[in-house]
Order: structure tokens, then C-alpha cells, then sequence
């Protein structure tokens, strides 16, 4: 066990030693200090044998960028579980222990693995239905569960942690419901959260519906902190990205056939998907309104983002008369539409359920400032998003075989563009109804060919040996 702390307050180094072995804290790598950990309140309905469940703020401040800058600090938020004695059945949760002023000495672990902590949480979503405007605030903490009327918690069902998120932490209890615990958090309304309010009140069939979710009011900024999202759990739904693996490996099993003769072929699922997105996309466009924006300045902000990706990417430069006049023709178009949209769509966004595909996490480019993700954008991002997805499965597939044999090879990666060319295709047409005006098609070309760039830069920082599928895509991005 870590050395007690100092009685009487919480020890920044031991959040700091927690985040650091987290799969969720995206500062791995970087030099940081945690400069400020902040109590914001107790998670209420506890029963007499309940761990107190306590919600901190943790400000992490970097060295590797000046003071100032966007990306210089960032909030985090730790719910612990508070145990009088250790609990041996959480060991793998352990965090720290030191003497609480109020409360004395405490054992504390990571709440989310914790069931007994988890069913306080539950508790108290349940707790808020029915009440006046669907909500309960604590007095003292601020924190509010909100509930959106219309389903029945099962406020008995035991929790399950899922262990492989990458920068969330979800919690599905029993088949009833899911709740997403926002890891990394900022001032401020999330996209996630309004956006699944706004489509679950809509009727949405292409979400898994919102129940409720649970925010604090940030004493510094006066904005609210939303801490977690509670939502329908799709437990048989199977990944979009997973289907598509699937689909290229039943190709690849048999390479002498063509996508259209094999078992697996995407077709089918691509045209379906792509019918989703039109009707969700219509359902944003109604729920949200639509405005227009300059397409000059859209044209500003993909050459600003080359720019920048070709200082990390030097393969690019050689690339960039073709790009920036794919670009160009955007700048002719004057005012376009935009709206609300997911905004970061590919595969692994989308689930298969037996009532057909649903789309999830709508908080948007992680990357990107909160405010940026809230802004309006034009639909055909999405369709970008899901046009290079198509591109990287069976590039993927390939990537998992070991097979030397250079004819097979060859073979392989004509059927590997077969499927992606054809699952695009038929995604495309299901969701424009048909072939795609002039004014789509530029918008369309343009969003793929910045999409791609976006790749190269994360694929170059974080998988370096695939930044070629992307540079293979940017390649062909206007030479065509």
C-alpha cells in the first residue's frame, strides 16, 4: 500500500500516480503535475452498508507547451469509493489512503469497479424520475441527476465495468441500461449529452435512448460540468467496425471470388447504414435548424489543418497543389448548409442491432476544443468519416495476415479496394437517394481528402507503420 497522506487534505501526487496507470488519461507520455484536486460532491441514496462515493476534480497542468495554450491544462474526474477498512475484493482499484477531516481514516478505490458504489449511483438516477422537473440537486454539492421520462430503471441490476475504453469509463447495469462516466471533462454543456437529449425527445430510432445524466455547476465559471450520461444499453448490438472485419475476412477466405459472390458481402449493411445516417441526419437538421455558413471560410480552416499536418507528415508536402485545389472548388460555392452532426463518424461508431444500425458517442473530434465541437458543420462530414472507414477495414485485415505468397497478395488487395469501393458505393447512393449533384460531390471530395490528412498526423504519432493507408487515400484524392 502508498505511505499514508497528509491528514487533512488530498495528495496531488497520488491522483497523479493513478491517472498515469489509467488506459483513459490521454496525458500518458507527457510531463505533468497535478496542480489542484478539487472535492465536488457525494453521489447520494447510500443504504447502511454503502461506501461513500465522492467525486473529485483533478487539474492537470503540462510542461511540454507554454501556459496559456488550449491544451496546456486539463480536468479530470475521479469518483472514489470511501472504505473504513480495505476491501481485499478491490485491491485492483486501489488508489490511496489518508485521514478524511470529517470522516477519519479511509481506504479509496476506483468507484466504477466498485458494485457497492455503482448501485449508489443507480439509486440516485432512479430517484430523480418524478420528481419536480425530472431532477434532484444536493443542496451542498450541486450535483444533479437529471431523468427523461418514459423508462423504468431496474434500480437492482448489478454493474459491469467495461475495461477496454480508451477514453471514457462505461458501466452497463445488468441488460437494462449503460452509463458513460466522462473521464476527461470541461465547462460547459456535452455534445454527447445534448445532442441524445435532443434526438431521444425526437423519437430517434438511430440512437440508443438517453434516460438521464448527472452534472455539477463549476463555481469558477458559473457553467455546468456534465459528469455522466445514463442510456439505454444495446447489450446483443454488435460493432459496426467488428461487422466490416468480419465481412473482409470471409472475402479474403476465398480471394478467386468477387465482393459481389462472397458470404460475407457489405453491400447490404452499407445501404442500410447509409439509409440511418440520411433519416438521423434529418432528424438533426429538424431538431436543430440549419444555418449557412462561408465556404471560403471552410476552405481557410482544411488549408490551416494541411498546413499544420504537413509539418508532421513531410510525406504530405508532395501532395499539397492537389489537395489545395480539391479545397478551391469548395471556395466557389459560396453559402452552404450546415447543422448540427455526429461529427467524429466511422464504423466504430455505429452498432448493428437487431432493429437496424444505431449511431453512439456524439461528442464529436476529440481533439477539438468543446466549443469547436458544438459548432454547426456541414453532413457530408459524417459521410467522409464513414467513406474512409470503409477504406481502412480491409486494409486492416490485411495487416492481421502473414501469408507470403506474392500472387495471393496481389490478389488480396484487389479484392481489399473491391469491397471498399463497393460498400462506399453503396453506402453513398443509399444516402443521397441517388447520384450526388455537383455541389455534393466537391463538398464530398473536399471533407474526405481532410479527413485523410487528419489520419496521416494520428497515424504518424500513434501507429506510424499505417500512416501509408491514409497516404495511399490522399494520393489518390483528386489524381482520379
Amino acid at each position: 500500500m502508498t505511505a499514508p497522506q497528509v491528514s487533512g487534505h488530498l495528495e496531488p501526487q497520488v491522483f497523479a500516480d493513478y491517472l498515469a496507470r489509467t488506459r483513459w488519461f490521454a496525458g500518458k507520455g507527457r510531463p505533468f503535475t497535478v496542480t489542484d484536486v478539487r472535492t465536488v460532491g457525494e453521489v447520494p441514496s447510500r443504504v447502511d452498508d454503502s461506501p461513500r462515493v465522492v467525486i473529485h476534480l483533478v487539474e492537470v497542468s503540462y510542461a511540454d507547451v507554454a501556459a496559456g495554450a488550449p491544451d496546456a491544462v486539463e480536468l479530470y474526474q475521479v469518483p472514489l469509493a470511501y472504505y473504513e477498512h480495505p476491501e481485499n475484493r478491490l485491491d485492483h482499484a486501489f488508489v490511496g489512503w489518508w485521514e478524511d477531516p470529517e470522516h477519519g481514516w479511509v481506504h479509496a478505490y476506483d468507484a466504477l469497479h466498485d458494485r457497492e458504489a455503482m448501485a449508489c449511483w443507480l439509486r440516485s438516477f432512479d430517484e430523480a424520475a418524478g420528481q419536480e422537473h425530472d431532477h434532484t440537486v444536493d443542496p451542498e454539492s450541486m450535483l444533479t441527476f437529471h431523468r427523461l421520462p418514459g423508462h423504468d430503471l431496474d434500480r437492482e441490476a448489478a454493474s459491469t465495468l467495461f475495461t477496454g475504453e480508451q477514453s471514457n469509463s462505461s458501466v452497463a447495469f445488468g441488460e437494462d441500461a449503460l452509463m458513460k462516466v466522462f473521464r476527461k471533462v470541461t465547462p460547459g454543456v456535452n455534445p454527447d449529452v445534448a445532442v441524445h437529449e435532443v434526438l431521444t425527445r425526437a423519437g430517434s430510432d438511430h440512437i440508443a435512448s438517453l434516460y438521464g445524466w448527472l452534472d455539477v455547476l463549476d463555481p469558477d465559471s458559473d457553467a455546468v460540468i456534465q459528469l455522466a450520461m445514463l442510456q439505454q444499453f444495446l447489450r446483443t448490438a454488435i460493432d459496426g467496425w467488428d461487422m466490416a472485419l468480419g465481412s473482409v475476412r470471409t472475402l479474403f477466405a476465398d480471394p478467386e471470388l468477387h465482393a459481389n459472390q462472397s458470404g460475407g458481402d457489405f453491400a447490404g449493411e452499407a445501404t442500410r447504414l447509409g439509409e440511418a445516417l440520411r433519416e438521423l441526419h434529418e432528424t438533426l437538421r429538424e431538431s436543430f435548424g440549419t444555418e449557412t455558413a462561408d465556404a471560403a471560410g471552410l476552405v481557410g480552416q482544411m488549408g490551416e489543418r494541411l498546413a499544420a499536418a504537413q509539418t508532421v507528415v513531410p510525406g504530405l508536402r508532395e501532395h499539397h497543389d492537389r489537395l489545395a485545389a480539391v479545397h478551391a472548388r469548395v471556395a466557389g460555392l459560396g453559402q452552404i448548409e450546415v447543422h448540427r452532426v455526429h461529427g467524429d463518424l466511422h464504423l466504430g461508431q455505429t452498432l448493428r442491432t437487431s432493429k437496424g444500425w444505431k449511431v453512439v458517442d456524439f461528442e464529436g473530434e476529440p481533439a477539438k476544443p468543446l466549443a469547436e465541437r458544438m459548432l454547426p458543420d456541414s453532413p457530408w462530414r459524417d459521410v467522409a468519416g464513414m467513406l474512409r472507414s470503409f477504406d481502412y477495414a480491409p486494409h486492416a485485415v490485411e495487416r492481421d495476415r502473414t501469408d507470403d505468397d506474392l500472387a495471393d497478395a496481389a490478389m488480396l488487395r484487389v479484392r481489399a479496394d473491391e469491397w471498399a469501393n463497393r460498400a462506399a458505393n453503396h453506402f453513398l447512393t443509399a444516402y443521397a437517394g441517388g447520384s450526388l449533384t455537383d455541389e455534393q460531390q466537391i463538398l464530398l471530395d473536399a471533407y474526405v481528402a481532410d479527413k485523410a490528412v487528419y489520419e496521416t498526423v494520428y497515424e504518424t504519432r500513434n501507429r506510424p507503420t499505417w500512416v501509408d493507408i491514409p497516404l495511399q487515400a490522399v494520393a489518390r484524392i483528386g489524381a482520379e
